[in-house]
């Protein structure tokens, strides 16, 4: 079998950990989180909209299409609806204070970006064998040794130190927390990232 680790791209832009994970916390009280309790949408929380439209984030808009492999058939299986990425690119002003500003400010400078929110894993949970219709990118703010991302067979754990991973979740992929503390990235659909 071929390992194929081209599929987790480590990018040339770092930020601060610290930071980040500030903002994180700053993001759970302006939403009036205090926990996992209050967040929906599959441990979802939009960074960005579609402009003036505050129910883009909403739903399966949070999630958007993907396609699984629901049961030993091997059928493939399509999930929710087609959303337009490239509309989603208001950033939400209840969140401009946040250090998340400033990242995206510079991830747009960098990519083409359709959402960008926050992901969370709870701990020992995992997400179904999907494919999405483009990559990801990936800034690993909570993480511990135990969550680790599958992306057709190999497996990598990406580590909350500031750097920021490009993933390739066109192929069938999933992400499982192993550990006992919640897993948090930023992750961010990019719409103009090639893979070899």
């Amino acid at each position: 079998m071929n390992l194929n680790f081209n599929d987790f791209q480590k990018q040339d832009v770092k930020f601060d950990i610290n930071k980040l994970q500030k903002a994180y916390k700053e993001l759970l009280t302006i939403k009036g989180f205090t926990g996992v309790d209050g967040v929906t949408n599959f441990g979802a929380i939009s960074l960005t909209q579609i402009p003036g439209d505050p129910n883009s984030v909403k739903g399966n808009k949070a999630r958007g299409i993907f396609w699984t492999k629901p049961d030993s058939s091997g059928k493939e299986a399509v999930r929710d609806h087609m959303i337009d990425e490239a509309a989603y690119s208001e950033f939400i002003e209840d969140y401009k204070n946040t250090y998340f500003k400033e990242v995206f400010d510079i991830l747009s400078s960098k990519y083409k970006l359709g959402r960008v929110r926050i992901l969370l894993k709870e701990p020992r949970s995992t997400l179904s064998w999907h494919r999405d219709p483009e990559p990801r990118l990936h800034i690993p703010i909570i993480t511990n040794p135990g969550s680790i991302m599958v992306i057709d067979n190999v497996a990598k754990h990406m580590p909350a130190d500031g750097s920021t991973w490009i993933t390739n979740n066109t192929k069938y992929h999933n992400a499982f927390n192993g550990g006992e503390e919640n897993r948090i990235h930023l992750v961010a659909c990019v719409l103009d990232y090639k893979f070899n």
